[in-house]
């Protein structure tokens, strides 16, 4: 433990004296960069001050018992050394998560992708009420969410939803409590439309793309075939006499994005982009996370995203995380965006298999 300590406080003392170099303050994008990995050891440094100023204390005291005459004195470090060896065994447990690898993502905005599935106009329902969520989860996180792209139904449900979750400063990570939520998302429940109350199984699939920045990834103009068109609501009718809508092809991946609810064609076209250049590297990741092995697949979060992991049962009243096999209650509750229990719960899991692999 000492070792890595030892590490990591060089490491921020770096990035410290790197911040007051002038050649640095020179390079905004240094500067930048420095800045933002200062902002994420603050924590694991908080942790590690608050160890070593116990570990010291209980060596002074130590050496109090090897050396002092008095045994009054003797007995006071004696003691203080039995209230402070608890709180290093806290602390240890709290560095080994706080220096596990960090996933570099965890600090972006996200694209998050909704879609109806298996089951008709209820899938496109279902596909509203996750929307509906994830909007609601943002809000109590004040985080600011923007649609990309909407295809909607007659009947209030979505074929497809497109958003962008940005918060206001790295500090709030987005994709960090986002990611767990990519996967097929399942409901049982009596549709709205059920005339005799039968129990229907309809799905929507979720797709959390953290935000990639143009230098992350270079796209070539001539690799991409870019059409406009006019936007069109409910049913296909156009709404929008202009060509603001836009779709952009990716010619060497045949990667597709639309979007259409931007009122001009720039905007539509600034934001189609940022959902290919996300779309573009999952998918580079995924052949990676694919190349490695089962290592990375049998992490909570970063599973494929055709697997099926949450079914939202009605009748019930029960939601179930197959990934940790783990159940709730209050469906409404938690489809108005009370998110905290199942996310901390699937961290813990993440957290634990983390360890885990560590020590193998």
């Amino acid at each position: 433990m000492q070792d890595i300590i030892n590490k990591v406080t060089k490491e921020y003392n770096d990035i410290s004296e790197g911040l007051n170099d002038p050649n640095v303050s020179a390079d905004p994008q240094k500067m930048i960069a420095l800045s933002k990995k200062q902002a994420e050891m603050t924590e694991v440094m908080e942790k590690i001050t608050e160890y070593e100023k116990i570990t010291t204390a209980m060596k002074d005291n130590a050496e109090i018992v090897n050396t002092e005459t008095d045994d009054e004195l003797k007995q006071m470090a004696m003691e203080e050394n039995l209230e402070l060896a608890p709180q290093i065994s806290i602390l240890e447990k709290e560095l080994e998560v706080l220096l596990l690898p960090k996933d570099p993502d965890d600090t972006k905005n996200v694209i998050v992708e909704i879609r109806g599935g298996a089951g008709g106009d209820e899938s496109a329902l279902f596909a509203a009420n996750l929307f509906r969520m994830y909007s609601r989860f943002a809000e109590k996180n004040n985080w600011k969410t923007s649609i990309i792209h909407s295809n909607a139904t007659g009947i209030g449900g979505y074929k497809e939803m497109i958003l962008e979750i940005n918060a206001p400063s790295t500090a709030q990570s987005v994709y960090k409590l986002m990611k767990y939520e990519s996967g097929v998302h399942r409901v049982q429940r009596i549709p709205e439309t059920e005339k005799q109350g039968r129990i229907h199984t309809s799905t929507a699939t979720v797709a959390v793309l953290p935000e990639v920045d143009e230098v992350d990834i270079n796209i070539e103009a001539k690799d991409l075939r870019i059409d406009t068109f006019a936007s069109s609501g409910p049913g296909g009718q156009s709404v929008n006499t202009t060509m603001s809508a836009v779709r952009i092809t990716h010619i060497p991946t045949g990667t597709v994005v639309s979007c259409q609810d931007g009122k001009s064609q720039h905007k539509n076209k600034v934001q189609a982009m940022k959902v290919l250049r996300s779309r573009i590297l999952q998918n580079e990741q995924d052949k990676h996370a694919k190349e490695i092995g089962d290592e990375r697949r049998s992490q909570v979060g970063t599973g494929d995203r055709s697997e099926k992991i949450r079914t939202y049962n009605f009748p019930q009243d029960r939601i179930t995380d197959h990934r940790i096999k783990k159940n709730w209650s209050g469906i409404e509750n938690i489809l108005s965006g009370n998110l905290e229990e199942i996310i901390e719960a699937l961290q813990e899991e993440d957290i634990r298999i983390k360890l885990e692999q560590q020590t193998k």
